[in-house]
């Protein structure tokens, strides 16, 4: 099985020093006879985050890998990989789908077997878990921050920000428009059609456009209408 190591350190500091690139570099090595993987070579990362993927040994693995140039990756831990959940969950799938092997020293895990597969998938699972648990809250918060009156991303149309920065009040001449569009739309007249009316009638957009689209038309009817 033709592999290639991954290690990484986090700081410059222990990138000068050499000491935990080595301690890694050591491991894979040491792993890899002792089960007859042929180590091809061992790229490195030196001072970079784990948090992002965008990292250059990184980006050259990922190359391979899609290239089906190797057949492994030997890590000494999971988190020298990524310490990012939406990332593990793209290299899980990633490793899957290309049939390439993630081997993790410490972690004991080895993909090219079924118990190292179902480990993986289980971690793949626990980090998509993870990444809908987060949206959720997320999401939650937001609604609370629009129940009590506070701008959530940008100012939406009918409203103003306030002098603290975060509270919305009602802007008159939108609010105006608003209720113009619940008219014409009670009237029975299409999105689009209410997009012409409002520039044959030249209103403006709220960034003071003249020209309507059905869209966003679409969009604020579902908020005020």
């Amino acid at each position: 099985m033709k592999a290639v190591g991954y290690i990484r350190v986090s700081t410059q500091d222990q990138a000068e020093s050499g000491l935990s690139l080595k301690h890694q570099e050591d491991k894979i090595k040491a792993y890899c006879e002792a089960l007859d993987i042929d180590l091809m070579n061992t790229e490195v990362d030196a001072g970079h985050s784990g948090k992002s993927l965008n990292r250059p040994a990184m980006q050259k693995i990922l190359s391979m890998i899609q290239a089906k140039q190797i057949e492994a990756v030997v890590i000494l831990k999971l988190d020298r990989l990524t310490r990012s959940v939406r990332d593990l969950g793209f290299l899980v799938e990633l490793f899957e789908k290309t049939g390439v092997a993630l081997v993790s020293v410490q972690d004991s895990i080895n993909t090219s077997t079924a118990a190292g597969r179902l480990v993986l998938n289980v971690l793949g699972s626990v980090s998509q878990w993870e990444r809908e648990a987060i949206g959720e809250r997320t999401k939650a918060a937001l609604q609370v921050k629009k129940q009590q009156g506070q701008r959530v991303g940008q100012v939406p149309f009918g409203f103003k920000l306030a002098a603290d920065g975060e509270s919305l009040l009602p802007e008159t001449n939108e609010q105006e428009i608003l209720s113009v569009i619940r008219e014409l739309r009670s009237s029975g007249l299409s999105y689009r059609k209410i997009a012409a009316e409002l520039e044959l009638r030249g209103i403006p957009t709220k960034k003071g456009g003249k020209v309507w689209q059905a869209k966003t038309i679409l969009n604020l009817c579902q908020i005020a209408c």
